[in-house]
C-alpha cells in the first residue's frame, strides 16, 4: 500500500535524471583520479582540490540517491547542520596538517 501524497510522487524525477547524476558521479571521479595523477600541484592545493570534488560527489549522491532533496525542510536543515560540523572538523584537521609546526616535535636522544 502507497502511503505517499500524490504530490509528493508527481515531484519525483525520472528514472532518466537518476542516470544524468550517476554520469556526474563518474566524471568527477575520473577527474579526481586524473588530477591526482597528472596534475602536479603543490600538496595543500591538490588536498582542496580532491576535498572539493568529494564534497560535490557526496552532495549529489545525498540529494539525489538518498532523496533528501525531496524531504521536509526540518530534515533538511538537520542534514545541513551535520554537514556544516563535518566541514568544520575537515577544516581543523587540514588547517593542523598545513600550519603544524615541526620545530615541537622532540629530537631522539
Amino acid at each position: 500500500m502507497d502511503m505517499m501524497d500524490p504530490a509528493e510522487h508527481a515531484a519525483h524525477p525520472k528514472p532518466a535524471f537518476y542516470w544524468k547524476i550517476w554520469a556526474w558521479l563518474l566524471v568527477l571521479t575520473v577527474l579526481e583520479v586524473l588530477a591526482s595523477l597528472k596534475l602536479t600541484l603543490p600538496k595543500g592545493e591538490m588536498i582542496l582540490l580532491l576535498v572539493g570534488m568529494a564534497i560535490v560527489k557526496a552532495l549529489l549522491v545525498a540529494l539525489y540517491f538518498m532523496h533528501l532533496r525531496f524531504e521536509r525542510v526540518s530534515l533538511g536543515i538537520t542534514i545541513s547542520l551535520t554537514f556544516v560540523l563535518a566541514m568544520i572538523l575537515v577544516f581543523a584537521n587540514m588547517m593542523q596538517w598545513l600550519f603544524h609546526s615541526p620545530s615541537t616535535v622532540m629530537p631522539p636522544r
